[in-house]
């Protein structure tokens, strides 16, 4: 019952609320050319710095790229212009397939007892 609530409330499919959410966080991430996935932060959760570190160079650069731009407009109080704002595809992933494979990973290595891939404290 639970679950069911609770995919219930975050697809933007079934719940008109999330829908909304969603509509606001694409025109938000849309103003400053960042997408969904830049929003992760590597030194918070470890998961997704080794996701990050199995990425492909240019994708990890275009991301750093993406958030230098995006804390330029914001340090400046500017968006992108309108035509640049169109071309902005917020919501089209590029770490969540390297992070599920990273946290299955993980998973099956404390099932069998191994060494971490990392050590799970954050300072």
């Amino acid at each position: 019952m639970a679950s069911s609530l609770s995919r219930w409330l975050v697809d933007p499919k079934k719940n008109p609320l999330a829908a909304i959410h969603k509509k606001t966080i694409f025109g938000r991430l849309r103003k400053y050319g960042l997408r969904y996935d830049d929003l992760y932060d590597p030194k918070y959760e470890l998961d997704v710095n080794e996701a990050l570190n199995r990425l492909p160079r240019e994708i990890v650069d275009a991301r750093n790229q993406r958030i230098k731009r995006a804390m330029d407009l914001s340090m400046k109080h500017d968006y992108l212009p309108e035509d640049l704002q169109a071309m902005q595809t917020p919501f089209r992933s590029y770490l969540q397939e390297m992070l599920a494979l990273v946290k299955k990973e993980q998973a099956e290595r404390e099932a069998l007892g191994a060494l971490p891939l990392y050590e799970r404290t954050i300072p």
